[in-house]
């Protein structure tokens, strides 16, 4: 028995020497590539054009197409660092290292990283200084509730409420404030809302 314990043992090591040396599969590779680095470019900006596109499904609540202060595009940097380690089952809404975007607009919230690519959509409600979060894909049932804030130009949201991704929207929305997109922001020049 031992002799098979070993034998798994050295496979995993070895698979995961493997995937350790291995360069990201499918996962935007930073610095300056030439023409792949354009390619890469286009790409970012037409995941997140497609993403401004769409209009949620209404899961849990109605969508409310309602302009409130917040409106407009934020951008932030997460608080980790390091490799992103390619997976295909990762859990949505991980706050991965890199370059965060955030669209409020009309009642719809849209959320990408432009790393991995990974995008959610969902309905905003606003009021006062409360939003709350329902229709998102990633947690159907799931509604989460928010106090924030936005001065000078940076906008901090405080979770009251929200179970959504095992907590994960929650840790990723409120880890570091998000600054109000100004062009140039991010791949925000090409395109339209933000």
């Amino acid at each position: 028995m031992s002799g098979n314990h070993s034998r798994q043992t050295s496979f995993i090591l070895m698979a995961y020497l493997v995937l350790l040396l291995m360069p990201d599969a499918g996962l935007p590779q930073s610095g300056n590539t030439g023409s792949n680095s354009l390619q890469t470019q286009n790409a970012v900006k037409d995941l997140w054009g497609e993403l401004l596109q769409r209009k949620p499904y209404p899961y849990t609540i109605p969508l409310v197409a309602k302009s409130a202060g917040l409106d407009g595009t934020y951008e932030k940097k997460a608080k980790n660092e390091g490799a992103i380690v390619p997976c295909r089952r990762c859990p949505d809404w991980m706050p991965y290292p890199g370059i965060w975007k955030l669209n409020l607009n009309q009642g719809v919230y849209r959320i990408y990283h432009r790393v991995t690519g990974w995008k959610s959509i969902g309905t905003c409600i606003i009021a006062d200084n409360r939003i709350i979060l329902a229709n998102d894909p990633s947690c159907i049932k799931g509604i989460g509730v928010y106090t924030w804030e936005l001065e000078a130009g940076r906008l901090i949201f405080e979770v009251i409420d929200d179970e959504c991704a095992v907590r994960l929207r929650a840790l990723n929305l409120t880890e570091v404030p998000w600054m109000l997109c100004q062009p140039p922001c991010s791949e925000s020049a090409a395109t339209s809302g933000g």
